[in-house]
C-alpha cells in the first residue's frame, strides 16, 4: 500500500515535470525576444536592409541567425551566472523549482535593469498602481517581472529606433545625391535605386560596416 502511494507520488512529481518543461520549451522563444539582447539586434539589422535599399538581402533567416548568435555571445556571462547558480543546483536536486525560479531570476533581472531607462521604469511602475518607483538599486531589483520586462523592451526598441535613424542617415544623402544628379541630367525615368544601391554598398564595404555595426551594438550593453 505505501509502495503504491510512493510510486503514484512519484509518477506525479515526474508528470510535473515534464508539463513544467514543456510549457518552458513553448515559451522560450518569447522570452528570447523579451528578456535578452535579440530585440535591439534583428530591430537594427531590419533597418540596416531597408537602408540600404537590398529588398531581401539578406535574406531573414540570416538576420535571424545574426542576431541569434551575437544575443548567445552578449548574454553567455548572464545564461553562465544562471546555469551555475541555479540550474546545476536543481538538477542535483539541491533546491526546488521556487527556488530556481527565484534564482533564475537575479542575472537576468541585473542584465535587464542596466540596460533600461529609469524612464520606462518609472512609466510602468506607475502604470501598474501597485508598485512604487524604486528609490535605488536594491529597490529596482525587487521590483516583479511583470515591471522590469515591459520597461527593458520599450528601452530596447528605443535605442534600436536610434541606432536605426542613424543608420538611415548616410545611405539617405546617398539616395538624395544621386536623385538630384539624375534630375540635373534629365535621365527622370532611370529609377535612382539602380544607380544609388551599388554606392550604398560600395560605403558599407569600405567602412568595413558589418564588423563596425556588430562591435557598436555588442559594446552598447552594459
Amino acid at each position: 500500500m505505501t509502495d503504491a502511494l510512493v510510486n503514484v507520488n512519484g509518477d506525479n512529481v515526474q508528470a510535473l515535470q515534464i508539463l513544467f518543461l514543456t510549457t518552458a520549451i513553448t515559451l522560450l522563444p518569447s522570452l528570447l525576444v523579451m528578456m535578452t539582447s535579440f530585440t535591439r539586434y534583428i530591430v537594427t539589422l531590419s533597418f540596416l536592409r531597408s537602408a540600404m535599399g537590398t529588398q531581401q538581402t539578406p535574406p531573414n533567416v540570416v538576420l535571424i541567425g545574426l542576431a541569434l548568435f551575437l544575443t548567445l555571445f552578449t548574454m553567455s556571462p548572464v545564461f553562465s551566472s544562471i546555469k551555475t547558480d541555479a540550474y546545476d543546483p536543481y538538477v542535483a536536486e539541491e533546491i526546488s523549482q521556487e527556488e530556481f525560479i527565484d534564482r533564475a531570476e537575479v542575472p537576468l533581472k541585473d542584465f535587464m535593469l542596466r540596460n533600461t531607462e529609469t524612464s520606462s521604469l518609472n512609466l510602468f511602475c506607475d502604470l501598474d498602481g501597485s508598485v512604487e518607483r524604486p528609490a535605488d538599486d536594491a529597490a529596482a531589483k525587487a521590483l516583479p517581472m511583470h515591471v522590469i520586462v515591459p520597461s527593458f523592451m520599450t528601452s530596447e526598441l528605443k535605442r534600436a529606433f536610434e541606432i536605426g535613424f542613424l543608420l538611415y542617415i548616410p545611405f539617405m544623402l546617398i539616395d538624395v545625391v544621386v536623385a538630384s544628379t539624375l534630375m540635373s541630367m534629365g535621365m527622370i525615368m532611370l529609377p535612382p535605386s539602380m544607380i544609388s544601391t551599388p554606392f550604398k554598398l560600395l560605403l558599407f564595404i569600405v567602412l568595413n560596416g558589418w564588423e563596425l555595426l556588430f562591435s557598436t551594438l555588442v559594446q552598447g550593453f552594459h
